[in-house]
């Protein structure tokens, strides 16, 4: 049967998280199979960090309490069903940590290393980010040096292994802890974690196997394309060391303002001036759009504010992979322009239609603003 739990961690049951977690450490020290070389160390070790797996968490101290042993135990005969080290593991971490590493990067072989990505920036006019466009970009990025073909020597000679290392990149060094005597794995001084060491270094590239070019490549911006989207070049960026793979390339285009068009997701909104005649009478006029110019009918009475929608002449859809979904809309949205100064013969009309329509004032209903209906026409509610 197994032991209380309490009774291992040597606490009471009322024992806070914290003096349960102090408990823990203290045995962890003197029973760690590192240090503690009786024969029975591992066992007890063991036993105690099931304890604190079970206690150190509120759920199953709650069952442990209510249904002991039974109440937590997995099949395979530790909590949870683990292998009985996961209490144990937040310490250890923690304890590794401290040593400027995780016990995973204490213990991963050292490798060549891949390149670093590189960055570019791209501007393009409104136009050519609806329609696309192939631009050339310039950047400098670290290339395979072409005299030593990428191992740092001169030619003629070749690398040779590591003496410190071995070969391997790495050195260890004993560091004493509180659970005894630890290994801490770090990069070879000597090579900086390549393995070899190179007598005559490669004049072009300094030993380093690799050299800083100045690239030029085509890149297609896809239609569609808005402010800050990032186009992925894969393989364009750095060389990595010797058969590690080459790091990205990142275009970031950016979107010059356009003097007469926005553009609100996938639509385009212009804003068109028309004087009190074309709107009470009602006429056809001419409207750009990235297409180029375009007939719109406007009816007797149009009202400021209101929008017409040109369908298919918005931004081409762009979907993740690429490629175009149809187009949004344009939308033209009507300002009456009330003329500010009049001539005599202006004046004379207007006093003549003014005396037809009479000076009655009337409130006005509530009615949507110019927001709500740019809204509405965005969501689909034209009602």
């Amino acid at each position: 049967m197994a032991r209380d739990y309490y009774e291992v961690l040597g606490v009471q049951r009322t024992a806070s998280k914290e003096d349960i977690k102090k408990a823990f450490r203290q045995l962890a020290r003197q029973l760690h199979p590192d240090v503690n070389k009786e024969p029975d160390a591992e066992t007890r070790f063991k036993e105690v960090n099931e304890a604190y797996e079970v206690l150190s968490d509120d759920e199953k101290r709650e069952r442990y309490d209510r249904f002991g042993t039974a109440g937590v135990n997995g099949p395979t005969g530790f909590p949870g069903g683990a292998a009985g080290f996961g209490g144990f593991e937040g310490i250890f971490e923690e304890f590794f940590n401290s040593f400027g590493g995780s016990r995973a990067n204490a213990s991963r072989r050292r490798g060549p290393r891949p390149g670093a990505d590189r960055r570019v920036d791209v501007t393009v006019t409104f136009e050519e980010s609806i329609f696309g466009v192939e631009r050339e970009v310039e950047f400098e990025r670290l290339q395979i040096c072409e005299t030593c073909a990428g191992n740092g020597a001169t030619p003629g000679t070749q690398p040779v292994r590591c003496q410190q290392c071995s070969g391997t990149g790495e050195v260890r060094q004993v560091q004493q802890t509180f659970l005894g005597p630890m290994v801490q794995v770090g990069t070879c001084p000597r090579c900086n974690g390549r393995g070899e060491t190179i007598a005559s270094p490669c004049t072009t590239c300094r030993g380093s196997g690799r050299q800083r070019v100045k690239a030029e490549l085509e890149v297609q911006i896809p239609p569609g394309v808005r402010e800050g989207l990032q186009i992925q070049l894969r393989g364009q960026g750095d060389a990595g060391e010797t058969s590690a793979p080459a790091g990205n390339l990142f275009v970031v285009v950016h979107v010059e303002e356009h003097e007469y068009f926005k553009r609100h997701d996938n639509d385009i909104i212009l804003d068109i001036n028309i004087n009190v005649a074309q709107a009470a009478l009602g006429d056809k006029i001419v409207v750009p759009t990235v297409d180029g110019d375009v007939e719109l009918i406007l009816p007797p009475g149009t009202q400021n504010g209101k929008i017409f929608r040109l369908r298919g002449k918005g931004v081409p859809r762009l979907r993740t992979d690429g490629s175009n979904s149809g187009r949004g809309d344009q939308m033209v949205n009507i300002a009456v322009e009330i003329p500010g100064k009049l001539t005599d013969e202006q004046r004379e009309l207007f006093e003549k239609l003014a005396d037809t329509m009479g000076g009655a004032v009337t409130p006005q209903k509530t009615n949507k603003g110019l927001f709500d209906k740019v809204v509405d026409f965005f969501s689909g509610d034209q009602g």
